[in-house]
């Protein structure tokens, strides 16, 4: 990445990937604005990394004066020729008993707010001599997973939106692209989905790992990253014999519910 100096917008930058992939991108930007919800860790960053070089927003990504703050910032800083959505959200829970505000979050963060920012930030990227969307998405937006139904929903979208996106723009200097980290260690996976991976044997990464694996990604040409061969070949199984992962993923089920939380309670509707 030495021949190219990047002017970067990174959303979810204070989580854990979010935080190594701005340590990890720093040399290679002449600007960088990260956009997250902890201001603390961003104020950390900044002064990491450099005040003259990062700019930082802090809100909700799914709000509209955050995606304001963010795109006057970017235009401030000569404009963005990077952008990766990589803030996500995650809830383990049985469809049935999930939280519908909680599954509606899951969506506007997972989805919606990407979207509407990439949109935002499209007229300096088209500005741009070249320039690159990369959307941070997820192994479960190819495969269903009990547990994940509206994860697993929220980031099939997210792949849809990327290919989609990425034929409009095909025309254009603007490369649209899609990055599956493997599971990582990060507070997104704590709790009783870490426990549920760790009885499975599920590896982990560490976010530096994916902070380089996503650097090499930003150099290569490919439109998608997936983790590895098994990641790779368990996809193509879902597609041309879904049957097989049917037969292990139903297998997995006891352990699935025993990691699973307790269903959300929800007030009952007052009869009149």
């Amino acid at each position: 990445m030495a021949h190219m100096k990047w002017r970067l917008v990174l959303t979810g930058a204070s989580g854990g990937i979010g935080q190594a992939l701005a340590v990890a991108l720093a040399p290679y930007c002449t600007s960088m604005v990260l956009v997250g919800r902890n201001r603390g860790v961003l104020e950390t960053l900044r002064a990491r990394l450099g005040p003259h070089l990062v700019r930082i927003v802090v809100g909700d990504a799914t709000q509209a004066a955050t995606l304001d703050a963010v795109v006057a910032a970017a235009n401030e800083l000569g404009g963005v020729n990077l952008l990766i959505n990589n803030a996500g959200i995650n809830d383990f829970h049985a469809f049935q008993s999930q939280d519908p505000a909680a599954l509606r979050n899951l969506l506007e963060v997972n989805l919606l707010a990407p979207m509407l920012l990439t949109q935002r930030l499209l007229p300096q990227l088209r500005n741009a001599t070249s320039a690159q969307v990369i959307n941070v998405g997820s192994l479960f937006g190819y495969l269903g997973y009990p547990g994940f139904a509206g994860y697993c929903a929220s980031k099939a979208g997210l792949r849809g939106f990327t290919q989609a996106l990425r034929r409009e723009l095909a025309d254009t200097g603007v490369e649209v692209r899609h990055f599956i980290p493997r599971a990582t260690r990060t507070p997104i996976n704590a709790g009783p989905v870490e426990a549920m991976n760790a009885e499975m044997g599920v590896a982990l990464d560490e976010p530096a790992d994916v902070a380089r694996q996503l650097c090499a990604f930003i150099e290569g040409s490919a439109w998608e990253h997936k983790p590895g061969l098994k990641e790779a070949l368990l996809v193509l199984l879902n597609h041309l014999l879904p049957g097989l992962p049917d037969r292990a993923i139903r297998g997995q089920l006891p352990v699935i519910r025993k990691h699973m939380p307790a269903p959300v309670r929800r007030a009952q509707p007052r009869s009149s």
